[in-house]
């Protein structure tokens, strides 16, 4: 048996969907075990970029099953949306090649409504919600008035679910001031949402079970980031969900010891979209700099990404909460010609070192990273293929960053393309 948890280990946005793309050559079945479409992975093979939301980026590679899990929230618009586009570039051609978990449940149209009604009425207070709906749709999956994947394959029950629910939406939307839902408009959307849906429903955690337990190469792959986490991120600016690999096992019914290994994700440098704190962030020309040469411009919102020095205490954390058994770090091409770079070792509130991030988010308007400097470096590394090709002081950047988090780098991205890739080892076998 092999398996691996692919996780972000920043804010999202870490390149995970690469990575995954790149990782899925090595396994038979690729599974997205939670979050929903307000996740972009940009994946750039050959010359052709796609962005998925809901589908495993695996999904590039011919004949590769993907899965999504139980967990994952699912958008019927969007997941249609990325099987119209997957097919027409000639993906997904195989029946068996996507399975969708027939327990997810359902991003209704009035979720994403309900989603932006809020932050609308929150004012400077807003979260910076992707306005997907991911939320809203969680809230009803918790007060279990939710509707899932397998409702929507049984029509007599969807209608008596979708009316039922609409009584107290609309009592919602009516308090924001929002236009109320006819029932009759959803279910006929539904319903044709469902009849292109059935071909790919099935018993997903099944599915991963199964696979494991003939010892087949499981890949597990999360959307956002632990520091993004709804338990373990910096609340109340967080996602819904759960990020950390964890979430892997209660999304699909895993028991703790079918994962053998976690690759935690994280680029050279920080970034960040929409609200909420950010220790590291740059407030000046190189900051402005670091987001042009990087591309920072969110895969989903379309908002562009803050910037800042890589924050180690952060990372350190987020690798003690992830399980991380290996690092891959990312874009750090885009460093080059930057200077000397500043990483955030522990941070100072109130004049006293502190080495954790703190659980109250409000305390970071106070706190103030505590740098160490390394030497930068101006050569390009796209071309560079080796560990032991790249300049000195970029070898002894990443050893710096993997003694400090006690984690063997195990993958370095240095373009955004697959080939742009040092594999150092390979994560699956790393145990």
């Amino acid at each position: 048996m092999a398996s691996l948890v692919v996780v972000g280990l920043q804010w999202g946005d870490e390149g995970k969907g690469k990575v995954v793309d790149i990782l899925a050559g090595f396994a038979d079945l690729v599974v997205r075990f939670q979050g929903g479409a307000n996740a972009g992975h940009t994946l750039k093979v050959e010359g052709e970029e796609v962005v998925t939301h809901l589908v495993p980026s695996g999904v590039l590679h011919p004949g590769k099953r993907c899965a999504i899990g139980p967990a994952v929230v699912l958008d019927p618009e969007q997941l249609l949306l990325e099987v119209d586009v997957l097919q027409a570039k000639g993906r997904l051609s195989e029946p068996d090649s996507l399975m969708v978990s027939n327990r997810a449940h359902v991003v209704m149209p009035y979720h994403k409504q309900l989603d932006g009604a809020r932050e609308q009425a929150s004012g400077s207070a807003k979260i910076g919600t992707t306005l997907r709906g991911i939320g809203p749709c969680l809230e009803d999956k918790m007060s279990r008035s939710g509707i899932r994947v397998c409702d929507l394959m049984d029509s007599d029950l969807l209608t008596e679910r979708v009316t039922s629910r609409l009584a107290e939406v609309n009592a919602l939307l009516a308090h924001y001031g929002s236009d109320a839902v006819k029932a009759d408009e959803l279910l006929h959307l539904l319903r044709a949402q469902a009849d292109r849906l059935r071909p790919f429903i099935g018993d997903v955690g099944e599915l991963v079970r199964t696979e494991l337990s003939r010892g087949r190469p499981v890949l597990f792959e999360g959307a956002q980031g632990v520091m993004l986490d709804v338990d373990h991120g910096t609340y109340p600016f967080v996602t819904s969900s759960n990020t950390v690999a964890g979430a892997v096992c209660a999304g699909l019914g895993l028991a703790p010891g079918r994962l053998s290994s976690v690759m935690g994700v994280a680029k050279a440098y920080s970034t960040r979209v929409g609200e909420g704190p950010f220790p590291t962030e740059m407030g000046d020309e190189r900051g402005i700099r670091l987001q042009k040469a990087g591309g920072e411009v969110g895969a989903t919102t379309g908002r562009p990404r803050r910037c800042g020095w890589l924050d180690l205490a952060a990372l350190r954390y987020a690798v003690s909460v992830g399980g991380c058994t290996s690092l891959c770090l990312t874009k750090l091409d885009v460093l080059s010609g930057l200077g000397p770079l500043k990483v955030a070792v522990a941070y100072e509130l109130d004049g006293e070192r502190i080495e954790s991030m703190p659980a109250d988010a409000m305390l970071y308007r106070r706190i103030k990273p505590v740098y160490e400097e390394l030497e930068g470096w101006d050569e390009t590394l796209g071309e560079v293929r080796e560990l032991s090709d790249l300049p000195a002081p970029v070898r002894r950047y990443l050893d710096f960053v993997s003694n400090f988090v006690n984690v063997p780098v195990a993958m370095v991205s240095v373009g955004p393309s697959r080939s742009e890739t040092i594999m150092v080892q390979n994560p699956f076998r790393n145990r």
